[in-house]
Order: structure tokens, then sequence, then C-alpha cells
């Protein structure tokens, strides 16, 4: 994978170039401290991801991001920011605008040295996503998207941004072998269709994007009053934004879940970051409940402690529903709704940043329906509208 690092802070470029120049399946082909010489070395390198940071001079990360997606549209970019709310909301804006992901960047002296979190994060995100554009090329048949970017320079040119040589331009490539497609067994929709209780959602990478078409079809398509229940992988104070952004989209209340409430209809709750959500029977009443009970799938939260405890309250009326994102978080607890009586659907791979939450769920035979992002929300709402 050829990435760029950009970020002012020599500390920080140097941290994250040698954790991935430390891996043998990627190479830092430019490292530079500004927005205005990453969109330069984007026209003398052909990179596959950018990391790209959020305050800088001259051009800042958010300013850089259209430029980029102009030169190249199918270049995979990863804001990195510190967590703060102002770098939250900044980073939410640049995932609407185009970015793939983010990585919070490191604090704690351990993440600093190069260990921990920070670099599982980092190395995972740069391949999926550098995977994630090959495979686009692939279906485009293997040439380069359109661009206003002049031709590659000539592989034995130095870099001005690194002093190592270029790599060949897309064009001078053979294209990437193409990958047999994966089959998929739809599961039949329940013989007597009851209709849902409640709607539970997980996603990970590209899920805040796949998260605004799904509810914004929802609002399209006049609503749910049924619970909207959303563990997306995302750390403290992101949550808090996200949830803001989701009520935009939703057109209605979406907020963090908050320890022992009682659910409403009508609600959107998003799982706290560092928190796993579920679901509890009270009585009558059915409450969420954030836990610290250990990591799963490397994620606190995760998707399938909600979609086990949405299982067990719920039974037969759940619908899950698998968005984009790495790894297969969601796949097991969706075993436990379907065996339970529920309904679990997942997004295609053509629309998912990243078929691997999807592909998992898809690839066991657990969906009524694997569907495009955008047909996801009117799908949920005729479900919803048989209750």
């Amino acid at each position: 994978m050829r990435v760029m690092v950009v970020d002012d802070s020599a500390v920080v470029r140097g941290l994250e170039t040698r954790i991935l120049d430390g891996d043998p399946q990627i190479t830092v082909v430019a490292s530079v401290g500004n927005g205005q010489l990453a969109v330069q070395a984007l026209d003398r390198h052909d990179i596959e991801v950018v990391v790209l940071d959020i305050e800088m001079p001259v051009l800042d990360g958010l300013s850089a991001l259209p430029k980029l997606l102009e030169r190249d549209p199918t270049v995979k970019i990863i804001m990195a920011s510190t967590l703060t709310l102002r770098n939250a909301e900044i980073s939410l804006q640049a995932l609407e605008a185009g970015a793939a992901d983010y990585v919070p960047k490191p604090t704690a002296s351990r993440e600093i040295s190069g260990e921990g979190d920070f670099k599982r994060d980092l190395l995972a995100k740069v391949k999926v996503l550098g995977q994630a554009r090959r495979r686009e090329l692939r279906q485009r048949g293997g040439a380069p998207a359109p661009s206003t970017a002049p031709s590659a320079a000539p592989s034995a040119a130095p870099s001005a941004a690194t002093g190592r040589r270029t790599r060949p331009g897309p064009a001078e490539r053979p294209a990437p072998a193409a990958r047999p497609p994966v089959p998929v067994t739809l599961r039949p929709a329940p013989a007597v269709q009851e209709g849902v209780d409640v709607i539970a959602i997980g996603s990970s990478t590209g899920g805040p994007q796949a998260l605004f078409t799904v509810l914004g079809g929802l609002k399209a398509a006049g609503g749910v009053r049924q619970p909207i229940l959303i563990t997306q992988h995302m750390p403290a104070t992101f949550t808090t934004i996200l949830a803001g952004h989701l009520t935009r989209a939703a057109g209605l209340e979406a907020r963090e879940a908050v320890d022992g409430e009682v659910i409403q209809e009508g609600r959107v709750y998003v799982a706290p970051g560092d928190y796993h959500m579920i679901v509890e029977s009270r009585g009558a009443q059915r409450v969420l409940r954030l836990t610290k009970d250990p990591p799963e799938n490397y994620c606190r939260p995760a998707v399938d402690p909600l979609f086990r405890s949405v299982a067990r309250v719920y039974g037969r009326r759940a619908l899950a529903v698998v968005l984009t994102g790495m790894g297969s978080d969601g796949a097991k607890g969706g075993a436990v709704i379907v065996a339970a009586g529920g309904t679990v659907i997942a997004q295609d791979e053509a629309t998912s940043v990243v078929w691997g939450m999807p592909g998992a769920t898809a690839q066991a035979g657990l969906c009524t329906a694997v569907l495009p992002i955008g047909d996801i929300g009117p799908y949920i709402s005729r479900l919803a509208s048989k209750r």
C-alpha cells in the first residue's frame, strides 16, 4: 500500500512513518507538513491512502480534502485528529465531505512510542482502505479515475517531498486480477411478518456516511416510530458529535445513550465511546444499560453485545442492520437474532467502504436482504410500517 503522511508536526510524521514503513505491506512514498504540499505530492506520486492531519498551516486538512479528491477521486483519506470536541466536529464534516475514516492521534506514552491501539488501528485502516481502492480500480477495469492531475513523473525521478523514488502510476501497472464474486445465500422472509419493535444498527469504517444515508432515507419515507439503537465504532467525544449529525439526518432526536434510561419510541440512541450499549427488560419497560465489559472484536462499543441483548428482549420482533466496517463484528450477534426469529439485513459490497462486517454477516447466511446503501432506508421503512 502506497501511503502519504501529512502533518505539521515532524514528531507525529516520524511516528506514523515508522509505524507504516515497519509493515512489509506498506510503503510511505511521501511525508509532508501541510495540505498544500500534500496536493502537490499527489501530482507526483501514485498514492493509495493519505493520513491527513486537521490543524496545519498554509492549508489545513479540511480545506485540503476536496483538493485531494478532485485530483484523484479514488484516493482513500484517513483524518487524524486529537480527541477534542472541535476536532471531532471537523472529522465528522470531513467524513461527510468524502474522507473514508479517521484515527485519533496518540496521547499516552505507550501510544506515542508506537505501540497499542493507535498502531493497530492505523495499520488496519491503511491496509483495508488500500484494498478497497484497488477493488474500485478493478471494477473500473484497472484504469485510474478521471483526474485533473498531470501525468505521473517517471519512476526514476526522486520525490521532492521525501527524496524517495516515485512508483509507476495506475495506468502503468497491470490491473490486479479480478476476484470472483463471493456467493451469498439469503434467508427467506419470516412466514408471518409481524413487524418490528426495534431497529438495531452496527457500523464501523465508512459507517457515519452510511448512517446519514440510511436515516436520511427513513426521513424521506416518513420516518419510523420504532426506536433505533446504533453502535458505531468510535471513541468518546466523537459519538457525542455523531449524535448531533444524526439528528439532522434523521429528523428524529438522536443522542448518546444514558445508563438506565427507558427506551422511547421514535428516538435514536448512539452507544457512547468506550461503553457497550445493551438492552434489558425492567418489568414492562425496556431500558438501556452501558457496560465496561471487555472489548469484543477489539472494540468497545461493539455490535455483538447490542445484537445479543436485542435478541433476548425483542426476539422475533427485532430488525438488525449491519453496515460497512472492518472485521466481523455483528455476525455472531446477528446469528443470535436469527435464532430468536428476528430479521437481519446487510449493506452490499459495491456500496460499502469496507465489506468486512456486512460481508461476514451475509456470507454466514444470516440475511434476508443484502442491499445497496440507498435502498436500506426504504427497506427498513417498509418493514417498520407493518407493525
